[in-house]
């Protein structure tokens, strides 16, 4: 037996499994809320793990290792940010927008919306679908090419091969199971990140000596890379060098500011809204954030030790997790870490192609084309959507010119500025109104789009999260205020939304 072929069989064990789960939970997914919120059913293990896995997607096995590969210890603002926004938007987020869309009756971001505002004019619910689905053809397609470059680098397989068969899986059971199966499934994989995120700096610090020898050796390349508050950066002649000596307060900014995105993130959001009830959430919090925590420091090490590991430096820094477990594990405990790599993927991929079905099933088929549309038409419209935004993605992942981090960069702020202000205000401000949150959306996603693509802007250095974030908040206050104030009937509901419900 070859080395690579206990790795291959393992591999292809999970990816049966994944599969045998969507065919399971095809049985039970008979309406359209079983399809997208698994009959808000989950508990709080399953909420939390599943949540923090579609939230931490491949990037966190692949673009966040390669980011402290490049650069040390500097990246890791990026995890304090994101810790802290986990954290909060558990605390703050989860409980009242579970509570706020069982009494107004919604299954997506966008019916909630709508409800919210009793927008009978149907334009919150288009335009945040449209939002929904720009954005996450982005997220979909850094999933799919990080699935590419996770094929090609362990089983050497042709990109274009290696693109589709990453879909096939994920389309596959994400078909049959919507919510139901993509939750299961999120939380096996969730499970198999958090052990790969351990296992290997454990061995890693093993094989270097120790934590201190391990930190010399890395010291050695530049002693910059572990301070937190230099930039190094790693040459195309594979050199890190020093960029700056002093902390770069926009660079430090933008990194922190990864943890705002996490209040408008449709994918991490609709798990809120599944769990069984508001009460199992602290459980669940507490979950979330501890596994956040330890798989971020887990990734750091990763890239770090592999600055120390490697006599050559990466061409791919986004494969040092890859190329580590094919270089130090036994080849069956390789196949677990592929598959926790592939895991990662999606677990996000997954997530984003339900929620982006969801905006079209619900928000543009039933309500605009077939208003009286049946459960199992719709179940099949979503199904069929699912295929579609596969195609889509994987058509633009083919053709990506940017990274997994840099596709992963611009949807994260796109949600993070269209939606994290209006959900934010929606469920802690009583004087919002519809035109309000119409102002924020737009504003917020108009303008991460513009930061991306006027070279004025994107120069500052500045993440369009802040502008985007900041203005979109800015345009629901100043509407909102200068608009008449909501009708009675929508302020008694946001205080009913503030108790506990009956089943709490």
């Amino acid at each position: 037996m070859s080395i690579s072929t206990p790795t291959l069989v393992v591999f292809i064990v999970y990816l049966l499994g994944m599969l045998a789960i969507g065919a399971w939970t095809y049985k039970k997914t008979d309406t359209i809320a079983d399809f997208f919120l698994g009959g808000r059913q989950m508990n709080s293990w399953v909420t939390a793990m599943s949540a923090q896995a579609s939230d931490m997607s491949g990037w966190l096995l692949l673009a966040m290792p390669g980011a402290i590969y490049v650069t040390g210890i500097n990246g890791l603002w990026m995890g304090i940010g994101l810790a802290v926004g986990t954290y909060l938007n558990w605390q703050f987020v989860a409980t009242r927008l579970r509570r706020y869309t069982e009494i107004n009756h919604s299954i997506t971001i966008s019916a909630y919306l709508e409800n919210r505002f009793r927008d009978k004019s149907k334009l919150l619910r288009v335009i945040s679908a449209v939002m929904t689905l720009t954005f996450f053809l982005f997220y979909t397609a850094s999933g799919f090419l990080g699935s590419a470059k996770l094929f090609e680098a362990t089983f050497n397989m042709n990109f274009d091969v290696a693109l589709f068969a990453g879909a096939l899986v994920v389309v596959g059971y994400t078909f049959l199971g919507g919510f139901l199966a993509v939750s299961l499934t999120d939380f096996v994989q969730g499970v198999l990140m958090f052990l790969t995120l351990l296992i290997i700096p454990f061995v890693l610090f093993g094989m270097l000596g120790g934590f201190g020898s391990a930190m010399d050796a890395v010291a050695q390349v530049n002693p910059d890379l572990l301070d937190i508050t230099k930039t190094v950066k790693l040459t195309e002649g594979g050199e890190w060098i020093t960029k700056s000596a002093a902390i770069s307060t926009i660079g430090t900014i933008s990194l922190l500011a990864w943890g705002v995105g996490y209040f408008g993130q449709p994918h991490i959001l609709v798990r809120f809204m599944g769990i069984r009830s508001a009460r199992d959430i602290p459980a669940a919090r507490f979950i979330g954030v501890t596994w956040v925590v330890l798989s971020l420091l887990g990734a750091g090490f990763v890239g770090l030790l592999g600055i120390a590991y490697f006599s050559t430096p990466l061409a791919d820094s986004e494969t040092v997790l890859i190329q580590l477990a094919q270089t130090l594990l036994n080849p069956w405990v390789a196949g677990i870490v592929i598959a926790a790599i592939f895991a990662a993927i999606m677990s996000t991929v997954d997530s984003q192609l339900l929620v982006s079905s969801s905006a079209l099933a619900e928000d543009f088929y039933k309500s605009i084309i077939r208003k009286n549309a049946s459960d199992a038409e719709l179940v099949w419209v979503s199904r069929l959507t699912v295929l579609a935004i596969t195609i889509a993605a994987v058509l633009l992942a083919r053709n990506a010119k940017e990274s997994v981090m840099g596709m992963v960069s611009y949807a994260w702020a796109g949600f993070g500025s269209a939606f994290g202000p209006v959900i934010l205000l929606s469920l802690f401000w009583k004087r919002m109104t519809r035109n309000g949150a119409l102002a924020g959306m737009i504003t917020g996603g108009v303008t991460v789009i513009l930061w991306q693509n006027v070279k004025v802007l994107e120069s500052t250095g500045l993440y369009e999260l802040v502008p985007g974030f900041i203005l979109g908040l800015v345009a629901i206050v100043v509407v909102s205020l200068l608009d008449k104030k909501p009708a009675e009937e929508i302020m008694q509901e946001f205080e009913r939304a503030k108790r506990p419900l009956p089943n709490e």
